[in-house]
């Protein structure tokens, strides 16, 4: 008899979605689980979520470590939030919990470790892995398809800016597990998210260009957002030159701050996840971001200080380390 079981993927994001199709097809046709529950969490629940008991069995996916997830399997370089899950981890690492912070996205790394432990691979989601890791690294060939691409599997990542209502990133989920990834992309949900994505950007990059200045070497902006859509890319789509962008977008619903490396230019910079973890939020090596809702959003104007300064005194460093170089 299967077990029932939960499955948590990290939502509303592309490379979580995929993750979670590959866990599910993995969980069901191998540990004989049947997937009742896809549960989307976000880091919102990064206070509590140690202390948020898992129904078990469950799988966490490309999400904070967890000690009770009876399978798991993240890349984020903030995924520990305590010395003493990072030793549980430690004690644990094998088939049913496995870390890569140098994977490109969860779904790769999840790809290649159930090959590896389990000797199971599923052909048919070849495709999307391959874009989940095009789309988390930001391996993109220009701005204009970071931000304009048609690509299926980029019409779903643009419809993800409208969050999860409704329980969409779960639909995507199931639809994915047996359907074409264009197929999915041409449903009518997918199809009216989109078709409002393409007429908010073109709006919001208008309104960015006009609250965006470059300052030694960074593109600094600060937007009130609440009725348009800021692409994170947009810095680079005026300031192809920056090395950083780094910002304030107002929402009645929250505030973030958001910062990135270009990933048109190719350097060794600061880590924004570990940057942006120092202010209650995370991410990646190339971009981090943090929410701050409520009375938090007072301190909007201080926690970007403070990134803006982290990020100049990485250029001074760098500009040392060059001096040094060149004597």
């Amino acid at each position: 008899m299967n077990l029932s079981a939960r499955l948590y993927f990290h939502s509303p994001c592309f490379d979580g979605i995929v993750s979670a199709v590959l866990t599910s097809d993995f969980a069901e046709r191998v540990l004989n689980w049947t997937i009742d529950d896809l549960q989307p969490v976000t880091y919102k629940l990064r206070s509590s979520w140690l202390a948020d008991p898992l129904v078990e069995p469950c799988a966490v996916v490309d999400f904070l470590y967890h000690p009770k997830a009876t399978f798991w399997a993240d890349h984020h370089p903030t995924t520990f939030l305590s010395p003493q899950v990072k030793r549980d981890f430690a004690l644990r690492e094998g088939p049913y919990a496995t870390y890569n912070p140098r994977a490109d996205s969860c779904a790769k790394l999840l790809w290649d470790h159930l090959k590896r432990a389990f000797q199971y691979r599923n052909h048919g989601y070849t495709n999307l892995v391959s874009w989940a890791s095009k789309i988390d690294a930001a391996k993109y060939s220009s701005v204009t398809e970071a931000i304009q691409g048609t690509e299926p599997a980029l019409r779903i990542n643009f419809s993800l800016v409208y969050g999860d209502d409704d329980g969409y990133t779960a639909s995507l989920v199931r639809h994915l597990r047996n359907r074409p990834l264009e197929a999915v992309a041409d449903l009518p949900e997918v199809t009216a998210r989109y078709q409002r994505f393409q007429l908010d950007v073109k709006r919001g990059l208008r309104f960015f260009r006009s609250h965006a200045r470059l300052d030694r070497g960074v593109v600094v902006f600060d937007v009130n957002a609440e009725d348009m859509l800021i692409p994170r890319y947009a810095p680079y789509q005026f300031f192809p030159h920056a090395r950083y962008s780094a910002g304030v977008i107002r929402r009645e619903a929250g505030t973030t701050i958001i910062a990135m490396r270009n990933p048109w230019k190719g350097f060794a910079g600061i880590h924004m996840g570990k940057l942006f973890e120092r202010i209650g939020g995370g991410g990646h090596a190339r971009v981090g971001s943090v929410v701050l809702r409520g009375e938090d959003a007072l301190r909007a104007d201080a926690a970007l200080n403070q990134v803006l300064t982290a990020l100049q005194e990485d250029r001074r460093r760098l500009r040392r380390v060059s001096g040094s170089h060149s004597r």
